[in-house]
């Protein structure tokens, strides 16, 4: 689910995450993304398959859950290791079928409407697949069309299947899903691509645009060591990323070929081939929707191979701390139940450093919906960058409801976010710490509709006002 969520909406500018599992994106209203091949993926599937996967009896949108949502755990069979890693999914949440007998349950096709200070209000058709080729939910294929009131086209389709995935002999299924391999192709014209200059002292009133046509494509994994949920995850992504620039369309704005016309010439047509390696150790309880532990992750985003003969590559380093705390508005569940209501107190921070030469549009960058959200996407730009922030998330309706009219989707639960935010530019590591640093602050909604799909909506404030973001995903 996370991905399929994360691919929901206009493209925001570049963005400092391994793959795309947190890419910043800014829906505020989308379940899914569309792909039609996923229609037909009955036809792929074996005989052989679908008996073994038949249900005998009519689909029940209860099997293996309580009437009040709460999920019940599972014995979890000897001999696997790392058993709490392992996420339950019960039989309610894998209709048999194809993608028209389970629309709405593992299937969707729907229409979603975003707002983003970057892109402008836009709309688009989306559709997935989570149970793709039917795989008992280790397979999806989805994709996405959109446009926006700034002329920003969108079109993607990805691919992604968990390694580690087991049946369980009194129905549901186990997935681990810390290892995967994902495959992602993506094209977009944004015509309104924001830049400030670059270094600490950027103004609000030195704003100027371009526009960035863009063809993206990616293979990669993630895989835990030694063992199935491991501590220890190594990563691997092949990228390559093809860059038209020309003139931008922000009415009242620069051109960045006036503000800047050396650095806007050296990236006008730029093409990237770049390989992203990560090695994390990492003791959550969820790499999505984490309620305990730790992580650190140091990544190398290498653009080796450039159109104008250039290499670089950006240093990365991540972490994040999340505890739970008791909760305001429930009792925290209990320990026979899959992923209880939790409310938690999160901490997080990333510093990121460029060796060589990289065009503009791939420098570290913090503002927007990921960081500093009180100001716009990428708001600020350098070669060094850090960003750290802390968030307490509150669940005020903690079993949710069915959606009416639906056989089985489901809203899990909703609740609040109260966060704050600081972060810096500078034009190397060393002056990190000697220049001003930026705050933000502000309140969000957090919808869930299962563990591995948040959805957020983000107020937040700074010296430059208000910004209103929206995202799948927690921003750490």
């Amino acid at each position: 689910m996370e991905m399929i969520l994360n691919l929901l909406a206009p493209q925001s500018q570049h963005r400092r995450r391994f793959a795309v599992q947190r890419t910043s994106v800014v829906g505020l209203l989308a379940l899914v993304i569309l792909f039609a091949a996923a229609a037909s993926h009955a036809s792929t599937t074996t005989e052989s398959e679908a008996s073994a996967h038949a249900s005998p009896e009519p689909f029940d949108p209860w099997n293996g859950m309580d009437r009040n949502g709460r999920i019940p755990s599972v014995a979890i069979p000897d001999g696997v290791k790392n058993p709490d890693r392992w996420r339950y999914l019960p039989e309610a949440r894998i209709k048999p079928g194809n993608f028209i007998d389970r629309l709405f349950v593992t299937s969707f096709v729907a229409p979603y409407v975003f707002r983003n200070s970057d892109v402008g209000t836009g709309g688009g058709l989306a559709a997935t697949d989570i149970d793709f080729r039917g795989q008992r939910r280790r397979e999806f294929i989805g994709g996405f069309a959109s446009y926006t009131s700034e002329g920003q086209q969108s079109y993607g389709v990805i691919w992604e299947r968990w390694m580690n995935h087991l049946e369980l002999p009194g129905g549901g299924v186990l997935i681990e899903d810390r290892s995967f391999w994902r495959s992602h192709v993506r094209y977009s014209k944004t015509l309104t691509r924001r830049f400030f200059g670059l270094g600490p002292k950027s103004r609000e009133r030195d704003e100027a645009s371009y526009t960035d046509e863009l063809v993206w494509f990616e293979f990669g994994f993630e895989r835990t060591l030694p063992t199935p949920g491991s501590d220890w995850i190594v990563g691997l992504q092949v990228r390559g990323e093809f860059h038209e620039l020309s003139g931008g369309k922000v009415g009242g704005a620069l051109q960045v070929d006036d503000l800047d016309p050396d650095l806007f010439r050296d990236a006008k047509h730029h093409d990237l081939g770049r390989l992203l390696g990560l090695l994390r150790y990492d003791t959550r309880d969820s790499p999505v929707n984490a309620y305990r532990g730790w992580m650190l992750s140091g990544e190398i985003d290498s653009a080796p191979v450039q159109s104008d003969g250039d290499a670089g590559s950006v240093f990365r380093l991540l972490g994040t701390w999340v505890h739970p705390v008791p909760g305001l508005f429930h009792d925290g569940g209990d320990d026979d139940e899959e992923n209880p209501p939790t409310d938690t107190f999160g901490v997080g921070f990333r510093t990121e450093l460029t060796a060589g030469d990289m065009p503009f549009f791939a420098l570290p960058t913090v503002g927007g919906g990921e960081d500093l959200r009180g100001f716009v996407e990428g708001r600020f730009r350098d070669r060094a960058a850090w960003t750290a922030g802390g968030e307490y998330r509150v669940w005020f309706i903690p079993r949710g409801f069915r959606v009416p009219y639906t056989e089985g989707v489901r809203v899990e639960r909703i609740g609040a976010a109260f966060f704050y935010d600081a972060g810096a530019v500078a034009g190397n590591g060393g002056d990190l710490f000697d220049v001003k640093v930026r705050h933000s602050y502000g309140i969000g909604l957090r919808i869930m509709l299962e563990r591995t799909a948040p959805f957020r909506l983000d107020a937040g404030f700074s010296e430059d006002g208000f910004e209103f973001s929206a995202s799948f995903g927690f921003s750490f």
